[in-house]
This record gives structure tokens, C-alpha cells and sequence, in this order.
């Protein structure tokens, strides 16, 4: 196998990279001066070697203390919760700048209710951060897929299961249209979506 042929089966397996878009990155980087496929080259090394989980809500950022900074902030509503299924969700809902209170990045969502659909879920974590915080309610901002309402249903269970009596449980409201992933939304819809949970 070639180099262009490695590098282009590399780039496929990025999320949402086909063998097109792939090729297209590749031959991008051919045509680069050298100094900037090296910087490309050392920011990869930096985020690798600089970024860490955050210990409460597994939000990637730079720093040795524990927490990211919004975990860290306290100007952050500590009594409401929002799970979300990954990082990019995360960002969109922070992009709203209507939402002030905590997150748990899940890190997937489950097709099927199989022992090896949730195993690859933070499921020991997310029963830890439910014990170890004191919440009025807990936002479910999964999407509205299949597998983003059968994850919902999961994670409510274990919600009841560990906390009694039960927080309030929200669920975003259907401004995201079915099928549809948060990290895709606009900003207004996500906002109505926020505003309008139940």
C-alpha cells in the first residue's frame, strides 16, 4: 500500500469522511509547503499530548487540575444536569448561550439494549456523577434517532435507579427534527429546543 492509499484509509475512518472527501484531503496536503504540513503535523502532537478528559464530565481541554473549565466555573447552575451523547453536542448547546448548568458527555448511544451496545457507554460514570451531585434536574439531550431515544430510556432507567426520590428528567423539546443530530442544528432551534424541554 502506498502512502496516498494509507493516508487516504486513514481519513475514512474520521466521522463522516468518505473515500471522496478523503482523497480531497490528501491531495490538499501534497500541495502544502513543507512548513505547513509540519505545523498540521504539530498541532495533531499537541492535542494529543496537552488535552485530557475532564474528571466529572469527560469534556476534553488543556489543563492539569481535574475539571475543564466549565465544571470549574462557579457561575455554572450546579443543580442541573445535561447528558449528551458526545463532545460536538456539547459545543452546539454551549453555542446557544442559553444553557447555564453542568454536562456528562456519554460517549455514544446504544441500538439495542445488548451488553455490548452499552458497555462501550460511561454508564459506572454516569451512576458516580449522579451520586456525587445534588440535581433538581437532569436534561436527556440525546438525539432524536433511534438509537438516541433507546439511549434516553437507558439513561433514565439508571436515573431512577440511583437517585430516589427522582430528579426532574427533561427531555429537548422536538425543535431537532427526528433523525436529526444536535451538533447539525442551528443555533435558534437548539435554543427553542433548550426553552421548550419537558
Amino acid at each position: 500500500m502506498d502512502s496516498i492509499e494509507k493516508l487516504t484509509n486513514l481519513f475514512k475512518k474520521f466521522p463522516t469522511v468518505g473515500s471522496r472527501t478523503a482523497g480531497r484531503f490528501v491531495y490538499y496536503l501534497m500541495k502544502l509547503p513543507k512548513e505547513k504540513t509540519d505545523e498540521i503535523i504539530q498541532s495533531i502532537a499537541e492535542l494529543k499530548s496537552k488535552t485530557r478528559l475532564c474528571d466529572l464530565c469527560f469534556n476534553p481541554y488543556e489543563g492539569t487540575d481535574g475539571m475543564c473549565p466549565i465544571c470549574r466555573n462557579p457561575a455554572r447552575n450546579k443543580n442541573v444536569l445535561c447528558i449528551v451523547e458526545k463532545e460536538a453536542d456539547l459545543l452546539s448547546i454551549e453555542g446557544t448561550r442559553k444553557y447555564n448548568g453542568l454536562y456528562f458527555i456519554l460517549g455514544g448511544t446504544v441500538a439495542t439494549m445488548r451488553k455490548e451496545d452499552v458497555a462501550q457507554l460511561r454508564i459506572s460514570e454516569l451512576k458516580n456523577r449522579l451520586v456525587g451531585g445534588n440535581f433538581s434536574e437532569i436534561i436527556a439531550a440525546l438525539n432524536s434517532t433511534p438509537e438516541g431515544r433507546a439511549t434516553s430510556v437507558l439513561v433514565e432507567q439508571i436515573i431512577r435507579e440511583i437517585l430516589s426520590p427522582s430528579p426532574k428528567i427533561t427531555h429537548l423539546a422536538r425543535g431537532i427534527p427526528v433523525g436529526g443530530e444536535l451538533e447539525y442544528a442551528d443555533e435558534e432551534t437548539l435554543e427553542s429546543a433548550l426553552e421548550g424541554r419537558k
